[in-house]
C-alpha cells in the first residue's frame, strides 16, 4: 500500500507539472519540483534533531511509568468493560488483560509497546474465532477501537508543533482530545448497532455514563468561553497535564521503589534508536509531497474542494488542512509529512496549521491498522470493520473542523 501510495505522488506531480508546462508554458514548475526536494530533505533534518531529543525525554519517563506499574493497573480498571463489550470471549482470558494492556498503552502516547501487545491480542483472539479467515466480533471492535486512536496525551504532535515555531506547542491539546473522543465514540457505537452490543448493561453504564456526563458538563463550560478563553484554558490544560504526569511518573516510580533514574537512561536509549529509524521514511514522504505541492496537483484537488465549499457558503479556511486528512486513513507518514508540510508552508498557528494538527491527533491510520493488525492473523474477510473504522475517522475529521472553529474562530 504505501509503495503504491508514494509512488503515485511522484507519478501525479509528474503528469501535473507536464501539463503544465505543455499546456500552460509554464517550464519553471520543473525548478520548483527540484527545489522542493531539497528543502523537503533539510526540513526532515531539522524535525528529526527535535524529534531525537524529545522521543529521548518522553520514552525514558513512559520506562518509568511502565515499571511502576501504571499500565498494568489500568488494564485492571478497564477488564470489566471489555469483558462486556466482548461476550464471546470468556471471562480471565488472557486476551483481556492484553486488549486493555493496549488501549492504556495507546491512551498514554506508548506507540512503541501498543502495538506488540495489540498483535499479541488479536492473535489471542483468534485462538477464539471459529473462523480462520473471517473476523470475529470481538476482533472487530478491537480493531475499530484502535483505529478511532483515542489519544489522551498526544506528545509527538506537540513536538512538531514546537519544531515549527509554535508560540504555544500545547494550544491544541482540548480540541485534540474533544475530536478523538467524537472518533471514538463513533466507531464503539457504530459497532455496538452491527453487534447488537447491550451498552445498557449495568457495568457497561457505570463506565460510560460518567465519562459521556463529565465531557458533557465540560463542553457546556467551555461554551460559554470566547475564543481567546478557550485558546488560553487549552494551553493551561495542555500544560499542566503534560508536567503533571511527568511528576506522577517519577513520584510513583520513587514510591514504588523504582530505579528512577537508571530507568529513565534505559528508556531513553530506546527513544534514541526510535528517533534514528524513523529519518529514512520522514524523509521519503515529505520530499513526494513536496514534490506534490511544488508541482500543482495538490492546489488543483484543493481548489476544486475549494470551489464547492465557495458554492454551499462555507468558509474555505478549513480546505488547506484537508491533505492531512485525505490521506491518514492509509499511511501515517504520508500524514505526519502533510501535516509538516502545511505548517512550514501555511504557518504553525495559522488556522490549517492548527487544524491539521488536530486532525492528526483525532484519528489513526486505518487501512495500515486493518493490514497489520487481520494480516497477522490471516483474517482475509474484514466485515463491518472497514466501514465502522472509516466512519469513525469521518466523525474524527468533522470533529476537528467543528472544534477548531470553536476554539479559534
Amino acid at each position: 500500500m504505501l509503495n503504491g501510495l508514494w509512488l503515485g505522488f511522484f507519478v501525479v506531480a509528474a503528469v501535473t507539472a507536464l501539463s503544465r508546462w505543455l499546456l500552460g508554458g509554464d517550464a519553471g514548475v520543473f525548478a520548483a519540483m527540484v527545489e522542493s526536494l531539497f528543502a523537503m530533505a533539510k526540513l526532515s533534518v531539522e524535525v528529526m534533531i527535535l524529534l531525537f531529543g524529545t522521543l529521548t525525554l518522553w520514552l525514558g519517563f513512559l520506562r518509568i511509568a511502565e515499571k511502576a506499574g501504571l499500565v498494568e493497573g489500568l488494564a485492571r480498571l478497564l477488564g470489566p468493560l471489555f469483558r462486556r463489550l466482548m461476550p464471546e470471549v470468556p471471562a480471565g482470558h488472557p486476551a483481556i488483560g492484553l486488549i486493555t494492556l493496549n488501549f492504556a498503552a495507546n491512551g498514554l502516547g506508548l506507540d512503541n509497546a501498543a502495538t506488540p501487545i495489540g498483535l499479541k491480542a488479536m492473535k489471542a483472539l483468534q485462538e477464539l474465532n471459529p473462523s480462520s479467515t473471517t473476523a470475529s466480533n470481538a476482533q472487530i471492535l478491537f480493531l475499530v477501537l484502535n483505529a478511532s486512536s483515542l489519544t489522551l496525551l498526544p506528545v509527538t504532535i506537540f513536538m512538531y508543533r514546537a519544531q515549527q515555531g509554535a508560540v504555544d506547542p500545547t494550544l491544541v491539546f482540548l480540541p485534540i482530545l474533544l475530536a478523538t473522543s467524537a472518533s471514538t465514540l463513533t466507531g464503539l457505537l457504530s459497532v455496538a448497532f452491527m453487534q447488537r452490543l447491550r451498552l445498557w448493561d449495568p457495568v457497561v453504564l457505570a463506565y460510560l455514563i460518567p465519562g459521556a456526563l463529565g465531557l458533557g458538563a465540560f463542553m457546556a463550560l467551555l461554551a460559554g468561553l470566547s475564543a481567546t478563553a478557550l485558546a488560553q484554558l487549552s494551553s493551561l490544560l495542555g500544560n499542566l497535564t503534560l508536567f503533571g504526569l511527568i511528576l506522577a511518573f517519577v513520584v510513583l516510580g520513587w514510591l514504588r521503589k523504582v530505579p528512577v533514574y537508571e530507568t529513565f537512561v534505559e528508556g531513553a536509549k530506546e527513544g534514541f534508536d526510535v528517533a534514528k529509524n524513523l529519518l529514512p521514511y520522514l524523509v521519503a514522504m515529505l520530499c513526494a509531497v513536496g514534490v506534490l505541492r511544488a508541482s500543482g496537483a495538490l492546489e488543483l484537488v484543493l481548489d476544486g474542494i475549494r470551489w464547492l465549499v465557495l458554492h454551499m457558503g462555507w468558509d474555505t479556511r478549513f480546505v488547506e488542512a484537508l491533505p492531512t486528512a485525505l490521506v491518514k486513513p492509509f499511511s501515517g507518514s504520508a500524514a505526519r509529512a502533510m501535516l509538516l508540510e502545511t505548517m512550514h508552508s501555511q504557518g504553525v498557528d495559522s488556522f490549517p496549521g492548527r487544524l491539521a494538527a488536530v486532525m492528526q491527533g483525532s484519528t489513526e491510520t486505518t487501512f495500515y491498522v486493518l493490514a497489520v493488525y487481520f494480516g497477522s492473523v490471516g483474517i482475509q474477510r474484514a466485515r463491518h470493520a472497514v466501514g465502522c473504522a472509516l466512519l469513525a475517522d469521518l466523525a474524527g475529521v468533522l470533529a476537528s473542523i467543528a472544534v477548531c472553529y470553536w476554539f479559534f474562530g
